[in-house]
């Protein structure tokens, strides 16, 4: 009865998704919320999920050649505002301090939303010479963005990220880091994350602040609402004219160098509880879990159960397996239930009926299927597991990806998905910022999210005003 009435406690996502999502993150203990609005306290089951995340990424950005740095928190306003469009783009949601210790401060301080003008700043001093190039920096820190709709993980007040900013010699090496990191996003979540997604480039309306280019990855959620996992910019030398960074260049001559910034955020976090979630919980994929095994004892009181359950945790922690071994009075049914919302990729059973037959049970969260595993070969069966729930993970959400996404070949099928299939609409589109908007406030919300890098032409004409399209686009409503 126990083990029912916890997992109820989760609401269907059929019947409430925001309710839905609100339980799970509060229930893993994810997360909690804090006296600041926006702002939230992340747990240790959730920071660790962001530790493994940070870890993966880290090691393939420093094979990439990047170095670690760290900026100030604070920026003057002054320094904000030499790069016009860029700060307004971040205007209405910048928090200001106007007051330090009992003084009124002579110039007022933005809490960094972003750091692209501190790292502008540092690069004017430190970049003389072609030798000097590239500066291939990244940051590990938090940004504070006033918003006024906030919801833990997806949209917070402040949020932890990393931000690439690098400064490169020629355009061409500036756009050729600025689709490296792309794809290097694009194969993090499709390897780590189990996460497909769409990539392409912004619209010219929704590329960021003071960029020459932006490009995006697009993974759907279960709902049918794109999230936009991560941005990679090329700013070509807009700010480094502004910020004076100049370098004497090979022919001797005073040249502006080319600039890309690019990041993810604990948003991913988000995307891998909607993407994945079901309703008894998280399901995470195995390379980010902090638990990627769990050890349950079934009938823990019998002789020679615990002492063989933490031989085999012993055995999995040497070989480097996230592994957890529950030997507390709780029941194995309630522990069943609690390590499947918990996410965790595969459950070890073991009790002394299995330790007659030298096995245990191996239930992978994806589809709960029972595989009787000689402790022998135990090792080779866990790592083979664990890859199977990361490929039924990704099936998975490539199915519901492919399932949602619908083709409007002209404005009134256009409206009609918008109001009743929830998903991405691949439709054309002439170029011009009104038609986006006139969409968007035809829909409710819908958006343009991405021009794909491989486009389909889906029809002849735009699928608002009717002209000759330019482009095919990816539409949808986002988080």
């Amino acid at each position: 009865m126990a083990d029912k009435k916890f997992v109820e406690a989760i609401t269907p996502m059929d019947e409430d998704f925001t309710r839905w999502y609100t339980d799970i993150v509060k229930k893993a203990e994810l997360m909690d919320y804090s006296s600041v609005k926006g702002c939230m306290v992340i747990e240790p089951y959730g920071y660790a999920i962001w530790e493994n995340i940070q870890k993966i990424l880290d090691k393939r950005f420093k094979e990439l050649g990047h170095e670690n740095v760290y900026m100030p928190m604070f920026i003057p306003e002054s320094l904000l505002n030499k790069e016009k469009e860029h700060v307004k783009g971040f205007a209405p949601e910048v928090a200001w301090v106007t007051q330090g210790g009992g003084e009124k401060l002579e110039e007022r301080l933005c809490v960094r939303p972003t750091s692209e003008v501190l790292f502008c700043e540092h690069y004017q001093k430190v970049i003389h010479s072609w030798r000097d190039l590239p500066k291939l920096y990244n940051q590990w820190c938090s940004v504070v963005r006033w918003e006024k709709t906030t919801r833990p993980f997806l949209r917070s007040s402040e949020f932890l990220w990393q931000e690439g900013h690098t400064m490169h010699e020629t355009p061409e090496e500036a756009k050729e880091e600025t689709m490296r990191m792309l794809h290097c996003y694009e194969d993090f979540y499709r390897d780590s994350l189990a996460i497909p997604a769409v990539t392409g480039q912004k619209t010219e309306k929704e590329k960021f602040a003071g960029a020459e280019a932006t490009y995006t990855i697009e993974p759907m959620m279960h709902n049918g609402v794109a999230l936009q996992g991560g941005t990679s910019h090329y700013f070509g030398d807009g700010f480094a004219k502004s910020f004076g960074i100049t370098f004497t260049g090979r022919d001797n001559t005073l040249q502006h160098p080319y600039q890309t910034s690019w990041g993810v955020s604990t948003r991913m976090i988000g995307a891998i509880i909607m993407v994945h979630g079901d309703d008894s919980g998280l399901k995470l994929p195995p390379a980010i879990a902090p638990i990627q095994v769990v050890i349950v004892p079934v009938a823990q009181h019998k002789p020679g159960v615990l002492e063989k359950a933490n031989a085999l945790f012993e055995e999995l922690k040497k070989a480097g397996v996230r592994v957890k071994l529950d030997d507390s009075e709780q029941s194995p049914g309630w522990k069943f239930a609690q390590y499947e919302m918990k996410g965790v990729p595969l459950r070890l059973e073991i009790g002394p009926k299995d330790i007659e037959k030298d096995q245990c049970v191996l239930v992978r969260r994806t589809d709960r299927e029972k595989i009787f595993t000689p402790l022998g070969t135990l090792l080779e069966s866990v790592n083979e597991q664990l890859q199977k729930v990361h490929d039924q993970m990704y099936e998975q959400a490539l199915a519901n990806l492919n399932a949602k996404t619908f083709v409007a070949h002209n404005h009134e099928e256009f409206l009609e998905i918008a109001k009743n299939k929830p998903g991405f609409i691949k439709a054309m589109w002439c170029g011009d910022a009104a038609c986006e908007e006139k969409l968007k406030d035809e829909t409710g919300g819908v958006k343009s999210r991405c021009i794909p890098f491989e486009e389909e032409h889906v029809a002849d004409t735009c699928v608002c005003c009717g002209k000759p399209a330019t482009h095919m686009v990816y539409w949808g409503r986002q988080y």
